[in-house]
Parts: C-alpha cells; sequence; structure tokens
C-alpha cells in the first residue's frame, strides 16, 4: 500500500524542488511567502487530481437493503427475481430483516464509507466527485448514473463492496453495470463503466483483516488466559457456482481458494505476532438454497458444535468474507452464531469487518489510483498479500459464468 502523500501546504517538504527564485536564487523574502505557498498548493493538488484521470467520478456500488419494514418484501422479490422463489420462503427471510426494525444496517455502513472515501480524497487533494449506487435499492446504480450523465460524467469508475471472486460476488455485479449501461444507451446518455480489481488480497483488505484477527485473538488470550481457536467465515456459495469461479479456461474454485489463502496466511501472521501455536480454519454462513442443492460447507454453527464436542472453549470468529457489518454478520454471526455457542458453552470474540477502517480506507483509494493508472497505459505497482498475482481489473472471457442464463457483462473481456 503507498504511503501518505505529503501536505502541499506544509513549506517544508519538497522545497527545494518548488521554490520559486529570482534572477535563479532564492530569496528569504519569496521562498515562503504566501502567493508561493498558495502556488504551490494549486500545482501540487493539480497532480494529485490528476491520478484518478480519465474518470469522470468514481461510483460504490453495493448490494442495497431495505430501510423501512414496508420496504423488505419488494427488496427480497427484486433480489431473487427470475429464481422462482416464492413468497412463503420470502417471508421467512423477511423475519430476519423484521427482527432489527424491518431495516438492513447496509446502507448506513455505505454511507459512513462513502463519506470515509471522501475524506481520504480530500486529504489527497483527489477532487473526483463520488457516488454511490446499490443494485437492490435506492439509491439505484441505474438512477445515480443517469444522473452523473446528465451532469457530464461518461466515464465512471467503480468499487464493488465485494473483495472476492464468483458469480455473486463478482460477475453478477458485472451484470447489473451492463444493464444499467445499456439502459442508458436505449435513452441517448452513454456511460462507460470499469471497475477495481477484487480485493481479497490488496493489502488494504486483506492486512487490515490479519491486524483485526490478531488484536482479538491477543485481547481473548489475555482476559480468559486460554488460547482461542480461530474461525474464520464467510458467505457460502453453492458447490457449482465455486466449481466455476475463475477465468473459463482456470481449474475453477477460485472462490473458496482465495478465502482459504486468506486464513492460513492471518493464521500465520497471528502466530508469529503473537508467539503463539494459533489454529485456524474456515467456515460459512447464510446458505439458502434447497437441501438437495450442494453448498461450501462446513456451516458455522456446526462446526462451533464440533468444536465444542472437541474440547474447544474460547473461539475469535472473523468474518472476512465481508466488507462491512450487514445481514449476513449481525444476524447470522451475532445472533444465530453466538446463540450457537453459547448453547454449547463457547465464548466467542466476533472481530469487526474492516468497514471505514482507515488502512482498508486507503487501500481502496490505492486501488482507484491504481485501476486510473492502468487505465492511462502505465505500469502501476500492484501490491498483493498473502503472495501472488493480482486479480484483473478486465475479467477474463468466461470469468465466473452466470449457470442460469447468459447475460451481458461490463468490465470484462467478454
Amino acid at each position: 500500500m503507498s504511503n501518505p502523500i505529503a501536505d502541499p501546504t506544509d513549506p517544508g517538504q519538497g522545497a527545494a524542488d518548488h521554490t520559486p527564485t529570482a534572477g535563479g536564487t532564492p530569496t528569504d523574502e519569496t521562498a515562503y511567502s504566501p502567493d508561493a505557498l498558495a502556488d504551490l498548493e494549486r500545482e501540487v493538488t493539480t497532480e494529485r487530481t490528476g491520478e484518478t484521470d480519465p474518470y469522470d467520478a468514481v461510483v460504490l456500488v453495493s448490494f442495497g437493503g431495505p430501510e423501512a419494514p414496508e420496504e423488505v418484501m419488494p427488496f427480497l422479490r427484486r433480489v431473487t427475481r427470475g429464481r422462482g422463489i416464492p413468497d412463503e420462503r420470502l417471508a421467512e427471510v423477511a423475519e430476519h430483516y423484521h427482527a432489527f426494525g424491518g431495516k438492513s444496517p447496509i446502507n448506513d455502513q455505505n454511507r459512513a464509507l462513502l463519506a470515509a472515501l471522501g475524506e481520504e480524497f480530500a486529504r489527497r487533494g483527489i477532487t473526483t466527485p463520488l457516488l454511490w449506487g446499490n443494485r437492490n435499492s435506492e439509491p439505484f446504480l441505474t438512477d445515480v448514473l443517469r444522473g452523473a450523465a446528465e451532469e457530464g460524467m461518461t466515464r465512471v469508475l467503480a468499487v464493488t463492496t465485494s473483495a472476492y471472486s464468483s458469480y455473486s460476488s463478482c460477475r453478477q455485479y458485472r451484470e447489473d453495470i451492463a444493464e444499467s449501461i445499456g439502459e442508458l444507451a436505449e435513452e441517448g446518455s452513454p456511460v462507460r463503466v470499469d471497475k477495481i480489481r477484487q480485493y481479497w488480497n490488496h493489502p488494504g483488505f486483506s492486512s487490515t483483516n490479519a491486524r483485526l484477527v490478531t488484536e482479538a485473538a491477543r485481547q481473548l488470550r489475555d482476559s480468559s488466559g486460554i488460547l482461542p481457536h480461530l474461525v474464520f467465515v464467510t458467505h457460502s456459495i453453492p458447490d457449482a457456482m465455486d466449481d466455476t469461479s475463475g477465468p473459463g479456461d482456470g481449474d475453477g474454485n477460485v472462490y473458496s481458494a482465495q478465502h482459504q489463502a486468506l486464513t492460513q496466511a492471518i493464521t500465520t501472521e497471528a502466530r508469529a505476532t503473537l508467539g503463539e501455536e494459533l489454529v485456524g480454519e474456515l467456515t460459512y454462513c447464510s446458505r439458502s438454497g434447497p437441501p438437495s442443492q450442494p453448498w461450501l460447507e462446513p456451516d458455522v454453527n456446526d462446526r462451533l458444535r464440533e468444536l465444542a464436542a472437541e474440547g474447544v472453549t474460547h473461539v475469535v470468529l472473523a468474518p472476512i468474507g465481508f466488507v462491512s457489518d450487514h445481514m449476513e454478520v449481525v444476524f447470522d454471526l451475532d445472533t444465530e452464531a453466538q446463540e450457537t455457542a453459547a448453547e454449547v458453552g463457547i465464548q466467542v470474540l466476533r472481530v469487526p469487518t474492516v468497514g471505514i477502517d482507515p488502512q482498508f480506507v486507503s487501500g481502496v483509494v490505492d486501488l482507484v489510483v491504481e485501476r486510473a493508472a492502468q487505465e492511462r497505459g502505465e505500469s502501476p505497482e500492484q501490491p498483493a498479500w498473502p503472495v501472488g498475482q493480482p486479480w484483473p481489473s478486465v475479467c477474463a472471457p468466461g470469468c465466473c459464468p452466470n449457470l442460469r442464463t447468459a447475460k451481458p457483462a461490463a468490465c470484462g473481456a467478454d
């Protein structure tokens, strides 16, 4: 991750390169005059703003969620459209939302992330507008892009709130972006949208998770005197979706492999930092398919019961599959998993998601700057941890296919 850029208003930074001179020799009177500082600030700010060229705007693209009880069922119908799920089943899921007043926490978290990104943009002197559009609730992505086009912002860079590679965590976002682009093209308002790379192994995401897990393990160890077991959690997906995750000419199973790699890397990092033989493993939550359809396992609740039978009494629960504390975290983990742990006598400390952690926010801005540099034909540094190749910003043909029906997808080579 790049270091923070120096403050352009600090006269002690970069003076040798930018101090005005008279007759080729700087004087005390001109070196730090108010006019010179103003010129310097304008020059450096202009250079920094150029870091996001050629994009007119950056849009945060997220899943969305209801914000009132009457919005819950319409939201769930939009999420499951085309899948033939009856309202009776949706009503069961709706109860999860009604238990929290009919409001998902995700929109407030996106507002907080947008504000944090805005602060980081301002700190770096980046003036590119920041937008926010959802796939399944207001503000809808199509409406946001339409408004952007009306204001002359026709080249947009998308930041999705999903770090990993699979149909549901990447290509489905690309399909929704393509749908918005197509609708606006029919209206005579063409826009172009690119996206940043999947960032599961960008240090802004991966190293932040490692720090949070390590801090939680230290806290639970020090408070209980017992070395905790590390249980990492992500959203389960159908086995078939995992089998086909990744490029069309690849071996598949990229979704689970990415999570396994990060689980192992964080466990190794926590061991080294704390000097303890910690054990970590990956589990899944939030499966929603019929019992006859295989999904990734083990389920976090099943594994907690097994761990209790094995004599484990303290667990650090790390939701590395999620960017913020949305419904899958506050219900599946903070409610259901905590209830399971209490039943079997395990004390659980849940790790925070990366949310608006400054290290994560800075990393997202680094990714924006990286993608813009690529679009300008440059070859920027692309940090990756765990060690490995960064995921491409332009997805390969056939990457993470839609197994139900073929749809156009933006931000890719197909």
